[in-house]
């Protein structure tokens, strides 16, 4: 009886060596698609200081700088007030008036915000919760929580110091920005700070990270 051609099914078969730096590459490939494939490191924000001007998009911001400022007792029984400012000359570039706002308490509940200070989203030293902020603009020589269309404004970040503190000797401030656009379920457009989807949160992105030195300042 003849064998079919080929030989017998029972012959041993000869593995197949596959070169360790090929699974290797396999196996990060098929993690990497069950991750959802290739994502880009995100970039570092442009590192800017005192005299720099940001494009916020409905802001252009050009920071002033930072100083301790004093405000004399006006009475023997009140005492001196000390403060560490934060100074900013903003123009809002849209076509109604915008609110100064406040810094966000928490950089995870910034991007539901359109003020000025809203886009404040990290300041580095942190300071107590007693000590503010408290955010003004100055126009014209009032103090004022408005921001007007095609106005520039002076923006003060005030935080007022205890008598034993120490103003930190450097701040830093992430910035972000916003974009004119509208939403899935509105097409009305509007001002939206910039931010990327992360989980179940929705995170600034940081459009600059100023690093001012705390200088002294005058009385006022």
């Amino acid at each position: 009886m003849t064998e079919p051609s080929g030989g017998s099914s029972d012959r041993a078969r000869r593995p197949v060596v596959v070169p360790a730096l090929a699974l290797t590459t396999f196996t990060a490939v098929g993690i990497t698609a069950m991750l959802g494939g290739l994502r880009e490191a995100p970039e570092e924000p442009e590192a800017l200081g005192q005299g720099a001007v940001i494009d916020q998009g409905q802001f252009t911001t050009k920071v002033v700088g930072s100083r301790v400022t004093v405000e004399r007792a006006r009475t023997q029984f009140e005492e001196d007030k000390r403060f560490v400012d934060v100074v900013f000359d903003v123009k809002n570039n849209g076509d109604e008036t915008a609110s100064v706002g406040s810094p966000p308490q928490k950089i995870e509940s910034a991007f539901t915000l359109a003020s000025f200070a809203g886009s404040l989203v990290k300041i580095d030293p942190a300071f107590p919760k007693d000590a503010g902020p408290n955010v003004f603009a100055r126009s014209k020589g009032d103090e004022t929580r408005q921001l007007h269309p095609g106005v520039t404004s002076q923006v003060i970040l005030r935080y007022q110091l205890k008598d034993t503190d120490q103003p930190p000797e450097k701040i830093t401030l992430d910035v972000a920005a916003f974009e004119w656009e509208s939403d899935w379920n509105n097409v009305t457009p509007r001002w939206k700070m910039v931010a990327t989807e992360a989980g179940d949160k929705y995170l600034p992105e940081i459009k600059a990270r100023v690093t001012l030195s705390v200088k002294e300042g005058d009385a006022v």
